[in-house]
């Protein structure tokens, strides 16, 4: 088993800046790929970006490139999402997730291919 707890989040005025972390814990050993995703009201979980626990490959939304950096810190098992330049459609409840299988390009931002997630953080930027 794996426990991902999801923080940082917040309400940030537009044009803001805000910083989560995702800490994992438990058989971390068995995991590949680290993911952000997000979940606005009514709307379905799109993924943010992701990262691999080795490795530089990172991969991104379109929506984000630019302004969002996720990075990680393999001594404590943490991946953080660096988010600038906030905007009101940024708002959303923010996931982290983990998958033990390397996942391809073409299934990085599938969140039916993640095994684990987090509870959850709220980020909310104002106009």
């Amino acid at each position: 088993q794996v426990q991902l707890e999801d923080s940082g989040g917040g309400l940030v005025q537009a044009g803001g800046s805000l910083r989560l972390s995702c800490a994992a814990s438990g058989r971390t050993f068995r995991t590949d790929t680290m993911g952000w995703f997000r979940q606005a009201p009514g709307k379905e979980r799109d993924f943010v970006a992701a990262i691999r626990w080795s490795g530089s490959d990172t991969y991104y939304a379109d929506s984000v490139k630019g302004r969002f950096t996720i990075s990680r810190d393999n001594p404590k098992n943490t991946v953080y999402l660096q988010m600038n330049s906030l905007n009101p459609e940024d708002t959303a409840v923010y996931y982290c997730a983990t998958a033990t299988e390397r996942l391809s390009f073409g299934r990085v931002s599938a969140a039916s291919r993640y095994d684990y997630w987090g509870q959850g953080t709220q980020v909310t930027v104002s106009s």
